[in-house]
Parts: C-alpha cells; sequence; structure tokens
C-alpha cells in the first residue's frame, strides 16, 4: 500500500573548534587517542526515480473489471500516482474503492477536496462530482455543469493532468461506450504527454478505445493484461520495448 514519499535524513553539521593552550616547557605532550571506526551513517532511501508522475485513467461500461486487472498489476512501490474516472451511477453509495483495494497492493481511496497525489496512490472520482488536478498536484472536486451528459468527465480530468504535469502524464482510456475521452487525450498528447488504450478484443465495450483511437493522438493499443506491465515500463524505465 502506497505511502507518502520517503524523506531524506537531514544531517546536522557539528563545528567542533578547538583550541591550543600553552604547556610549560618541562611537561611531555597528552598521548593522543588511537582513532577508532568511523561512526556508521544512516542514509535514507532515495525516492524511486520516476520518467512520470502520474497515470489517468477512464472507463465506463465493464470498467470495474479492467481496473481490477489494470490496478492488480501495478507494484506497491509504483512511483507514480494514478487518478480515476469511472462513471457510477449517483444514485448509489460508491464501494469502488473497498473492491479495488482489495485486489491492488496500492493503497485506493475515494478522492476528497485538496487530497495531494502521492505515488502508490489511487484516487477515484466520486459519483456526480468532475474531478480535477491542480497545478500544486492537489484535487479538487466539482459540481460543475455535466460534460456530454456524464460527471465525473473523462475530458475534464485529462485535461486537468495536461496542464499540470504536461510530458510527465500518461492517460488510460478503458473499455465503455461514448467516445468520454477523446478530447481529452489529444489535450495530453499536446503537452507531450503518452497515451494508451485498450484494445478492441479486450474491451468489454469499445466505444472509448475507439473514439481515443481515432483521434490519432494514441501511443500504444494494447490487450487489457499487458497495460499494467507497459505502465510499469514506462513509468519505472520511460520507454516501452
Amino acid at each position: 500500500m502506497g505511502e507518502d514519499p520517503t524523506h531524506g535524513v537531514e544531517a546536522s553539521a557539528v563545528d567542533l573548534g578547538s583550541s591550543r593552550r600553552r604547556r610549560p616547557a618541562s611537561a611531555s605532550p597528552a598521548p593522543r587517542p588511537t582513532p577508532g571506526p568511523a561512526p556508521e551513517q544512516t542514509v535514507a532511501p532515495s525516492d524511486t526515480p520516476a520518467a512520470f508522475d502520474t497515470v489517468a485513467v477512464a472507463a465506463s461500461a465493464g470498467g470495474l473489471t479492467a481496473l481490477i486487472r489494470l490496478l492488480s498489476g501495478l507494484p506497491e512501490d509504483f512511483p507514480a500516482s494514478v487518478v480515476v474516472v469511472q462513471h457510477l451511477d449517483p444514485r448509489h453509495r460508491s464501494l469502488i474503492a473497498e473492491i479495488l483495494s482489495r485486489r491492488t497492493p496500492l493503497h485506493v481511496r475515494l478522492a476528497e477536496n485538496n487530497d495531494v497525489l502521492a505515488p502508490a496512490t489511487v484516487h477515484i472520482a466520486p459519483p456526480n462530482r468532475h474531478l480535477l488536478v491542480n497545478p500544486d498536484r492537489s484535487v479538487s472536486l466539482s459540481e460543475s455543469e455535466m460534460v456530454h451528459f456524464l460527471r465525473p468527465s473523462a475530458d475534464l480530468l485529462f485535461e486537468s493532468v495536461a496542464a499540470a504535469y504536461k510530458e510527465r502524464a500518461i492517460g488510460v482510456v478503458l473499455t465503455g461506450t461514448g467516445s468520454d475521452g477523446a478530447m481529452g487525450v489529444q489535450a495530453i498528447k499536446k503537452m507531450g504527454g503518452t497515451v494508451i488504450a485498450q484494445d478492441e478484443e479486450t474491451s468489454d465495450f469499445f466505444g472509448m478505445p475507439s473514439a481515443a483511437i481515432r483521434t490519432g493522438c494514441v501511443d500504444f493499443t494494447l490487450p487489457l493484461d499487458e497495460i499494467p506491465s507497459a505502465l510499469v515500463t514506462l513509468v519505472m524505465k520511460g520507454a516501452v520495448a
């Protein structure tokens, strides 16, 4: 389960100034102590370097199963944050965070206002709220008007992530009906980010991935089970073989 990034150990320097005293000429010099082994220094581990800082995921119909398979394939030390828009029925309390948290080593939570994105942590848009990421990596939730009859909107999430993270953002479009996310992937690509879409064969509903692919902004079209390893390779190594 992901936590806040490890902070380095702050070492304080102590000035050991010494002064010499004059000894009488007849005095013998004091014996010099034999130096012992240097004290062992404890160094906090540095943060795992990452080529990307966040992964934004969009899903709709068939999305819960797809999200389980995607998130279960990411390691507990995944060095990027994950933000998710899954279209949910606003009339019912969502259990998606609880369901996903049992299937992935990452920390999963429904997003709240002013949450700060962190590595190995998944923030999910709550029902009937747009999820936006701010330049300071904090989260804002909004009840502003629906976008293409949807709230939350993947397009708004992707556009905010593109503005905040620029070339250090990855957008992922999973199974779903409609075209939500198609405008957003163009924003991610315009800012230098990378886009992945689920392929038709493994999508329960190919509407959203297909709309994203038709924009010409998708870098990788992959079977669902290959997306987690592609994300690990991209985030940790910066390229997919």
